[in-house]
C-alpha cells in the first residue's frame, strides 16, 4: 500500500509514461499506414498511364529511355518485365546485374490477378521499397510494369511528427494538475469518512466498520479506529444477541408447547368424558360400556403414538436413529402401509400403479414415511389417491384442496402447521419426520401442488 507522495509520484509518471508511448506510436503507425496507401495509390495511378503511353508507342525499342526519363520526374523507381520474368527496362541499374524477376511476390501476385504488391528491402539499391507491380498486354504479349517508391520517407516524416508529439506534453501538464486535484478530493472524501466515524462514535451510535485502501496511512488509521469501536460496542452487542436468543428461544418453546398441548387436548378430554360417564352411571349397558372402554384405549395409544413420534423426531434430529438396510420390494411395503391405512378409511380409493423395484432401505422407516405422505393424501382429499412406482420416484397424487405457493418452502419444518385451508400439519412433525428419514437413505422429499387442485409429493431416489 502506498504512502500519498508515493501515489503522487507514480500517478505522474505513469501518466507521463501512458501519454508519451500511446501518442508516439499511434502517430507512426497510423502516418505510415496512412503514407503506403497514399504510395500505393499514387504507384497504380503511374502504372496506369505509362501503361496507355506504351500501347500508343509503334515498338519498344526505347524503354530504357522512357524509364529513366520517367524516374527522373518521378523520384520513383521503374522496372519493366517481359512474361517469364526478365527485366527489358529498369531506371536505377544496369539491367544486365539484375537477375530474373519471375519469382518476386508482387509479379507473382500480379500474374495472378492482375496486381501485385510487397514492401521489402532491394537487393538492387539496399533500401526498402514499395512494389507495385501491373499484368499489361501490349502487341499480344504480356508485361509487366511495376514501379516502387522508398519507404524511409516514413521515418523522415517522423522525425517531424516527433515534434509535434511533443506538444502534447502540455496537455500532460494539464492531466496532471486534473490527477492532483482529483486525489486531493479523494483525500478530502477519505478524511470526511473518518470525521463522520468519530462523531458516530461519540454519540454512541450503531456503526458498521470503515474502510480504506487508498493510501498506507489511511488504511493505519482505519483499523485503529475499528479497533476502538469494536471495544466501546462489545458489550452492547453481547447484551443483544443474549436477547435476541432469549426471545427466540421462548417464541419457541411456546410453539412446541402450543402444539403438544393442542394434540393431546383431544384425547384426554375424550379419556376423561368417558371415563367420567362409566365411573357416574353404574347402570351403563354393557354393550355401550365397552364402545367407551374402545373409545378410551383408542385415545391413549393416539397419545402413546405422538409421544412416540416426538421421541423418534429427537432420535432423527440428533442422528441416533439407526438403519436396518436391507433389499426390500417396494410395492410390497406401499401394499401394506395401504392395507393398514384402508381400515381406517374405509370408503377411500387408493390405486397403485407401476412396476416393481427392490431397493435397499430400512423397512420400518421407509413405511413409516410412506405412511405418513399416503395419509396426508387422504386427510386432504375426497377424490382417489394415486400412488406410481417409477425408476426415479414413488409420487403420491391427490386431487384435494393443495397448497399455497408461499408455503410450500415452509411445509417441512419441524412443529410448522399450515393454518389455512383446511389444512392441520398434526404436532407439524409428519412431514419433518419424513423428511429425516428419506434424507438416511440419501432420499429427498419434492413437492409440488396446485392450490385448490391438487398435490403430489415424490420421493426421489
Amino acid at each position: 500500500m502506498l504512502k500519498i507522495h508515493q501515489l503522487f509520484l507514480r500517478t505522474y509518471i505513469s501518466i507521463f509514461i501512458a501519454i508519451l508511448i500511446t501518442l508516439t506510436l499511434v502517430t507512426y503507425f497510423w502516418a505510415k499506414n496512412l503514407y503506403l496507401k497514399q504510395i500505393e495509390k499514387n504507384l497504380i495511378q503511374n502504372i496506369d498511364s505509362l501503361s496507355i503511353v506504351l500501347k500508343e508507342i509503334p515498338n519498344l525499342n526505347n524503354l530504357k529511355t522512357i524509364t529513366k526519363d520517367l524516374h527522373e520526374q518521378l523520384n520513383l523507381r521503374i522496372t519493366i518485365i517481359d512474361d517469364v520474368g526478365n527485366v527489358i527496362a529498369e531506371s536505377d541499374k544496369d539491367i544486365e546485374f539484375i537477375k530474373n524477376h519471375a519469382n518476386r511476390p508482387e509479379i507473382i501476385e500480379a500474374n495472378n490477378i492482375g496486381l501485385g504488391k510487397d514492401t521489402r528491402k532491394s537487393d538492387t539499391i539496399k533500401k526498402d521499397l514499395l512494389y507495385v507491380a501491373k499484368k499489361i498486354i501490349i502487341n499480344e504479349k504480356i508485361y509487366y510494369i511495376r514501379m516502387a517508391d522508398y519507404t524511409n520517407k516514413i521515418t523522415d516524416s517522423f522525425v517531424k511528427l516527433t515534434l509535434e508529439i511533443f506538444i502534447y506534453m502540455t496537455f500532460f501538464l494539464i492531466i496532471a494538475f486534473l490527477a492532483t486535484y482529483f486525489i486531493s478530493l479523494q483525500i478530502k472524501k477519505e478524511t470526511d469518512s473518518i470525521l463522520d466515524f468519530l462523531t458516530q462514535l461519540s454519540n454512541k451510535k450503531n456503526l458498521n466498520t470503515i474502510e480504506s485502501t487508498y493510501t498506507y496511512e489511511f488504511h493505519k488509521i482505519t483499523k485503529l479506529l475499528n479497533k476502538v469501536a469494536t471495544k466501546l460496542s462489545k458489550r452492547e452487542k453481547q447484551k443483544a444477541k443474549q436477547t435476541a436468543k432469549l426471545k427466540i428461544s421462548n417464541r419457541q418453546k411456546d410453539e412446541i408447547i402450543s402444539a403438544i398441548s393442542h394434540e393431546f387436548k383431544n384425547p384426554i378430554a375424550i379419556i376423561s368424558g368417558y371415563s367420567e360417564t362409566i365411573l357416574n352411571d353404574s347402570q351403563i349397558p354393557e354393550a355401550m360400556k365397552i364402545k367407551f372402554l374402545n373409545k378410551i384405549y383408542s385415545n391413549s395409544n393416539k397419545m402413546s403414538q405422538i409421544i412416540d413420534k416426538l421421541r423418534l423426531t429427537l432420535k432423527l434430529e440428533e442422528g441416533k436413529q439407526e438403519l436396518l438396510l436391507l433389499p426390500c420390494s417396494m410395492k410390497k411395503i406401499i401394499e401394506n402401509c395401504v392395507s393398514d391405512l384402508k381400515d381406517k378409511y374405509k370408503n377411500r380409493e387408493i390405486e397403485i400403479t407401476g412396476e416393481d423395484l427392490i431397493l435397499k432401505v430400512d423397512e420400518t422407516l421407509i413405511s413409516l414415511a410412506i405412511t405418513n405422505l399416503i395419509e396426508n393424501a387422504l386427510k386432504y382429499s375426497e377424490h382417489e389417491v394415486i400412488i406410481n412406482i417409477s425408476l426415479n420416484s414413488i409420487d403420491i397424487l391427490d386431487k384435494g384442496i393443495g397448497i399455497e405457493e408461499k408455503e410450500l418452502e415452509k411445509i417441512n419444518k419441524k412443529f410448522y402447521r399450515i393454518s389455512n385451508n383446511g389444512w392441520n400439519n398434526s404436532l407439524g412433525l409428519g412431514l419433518f419426520i419424513v423428511q429425516s428419514i428419506l434424507n438416511l437413505h440419501n432420499f429427498r422429499l419434492e413437492i409440488t401442488s396446485e392450490f385448490k387442485k391438487w398435490s403430489k409429493f415424490s420421493i426421489k431416489y
